[in-house]
């Protein structure tokens, strides 16, 4: 049996193929094939050879597979230079590596109050709001 990487709590394995929901506290990696639902409190990688049909809600998500759904990010997403994703991102900080190839809409709420960011810049844009950052509020 392979070593768990460095810090993850659970692993979907090259070769596996999981269906269902999944909710985890800690950190997952998936190399295999998911579908279903994801929700963790920490990280969720998917690796290089993943491939994942679901809407993922994480702290944090890094994507070098193949994604189908929207990813929900609290603190940051990281497209890798191999992702391949269909679907919205929300977070309030992405980096899209040269290389991802990806469709649908990217919402960077830029660690703003949780509202709808386009009243905000409408906002900041006509005067009634400021750009002064507060972070997010559970």
């Amino acid at each position: 049996m392979a070593p768990k990487p460095e810090g993850m709590n659970s692993t979907i394995g090259e070769g596996s193929v999981f269906e269902g929901k999944f909710y985890i506290s800690g950190s997952l990696k998936i190399d295999g094939k998911f579908e279903g639902e994801i929700k963790t409190d920490e990280e969720l990688v998917v690796g290089e050879k993943g491939r994942v049909k679901t809407d993922i809600y994480a702290k944090s998500v890094v994507v070098a597979g193949t994604v189908i759904g929207n990813i929900n990010a609290e603190q940051e997403v990281r497209l890798l230079e191999t992702a391949k994703v269909l679907g919205d991102i929300t977070a309030p900080s992405i980096s899209i590596q040269r290389g991802v190839v990806a469709q649908g809409q990217i919402i960077i709420t830029g660690g703003t109050v949780k509202r709808d960011p386009k009243k905000f810049i409408e906002e900041v844009y006509s005067g009634s709001a400021t750009l002064n950052r507060t972070p997010d509020r559970k």
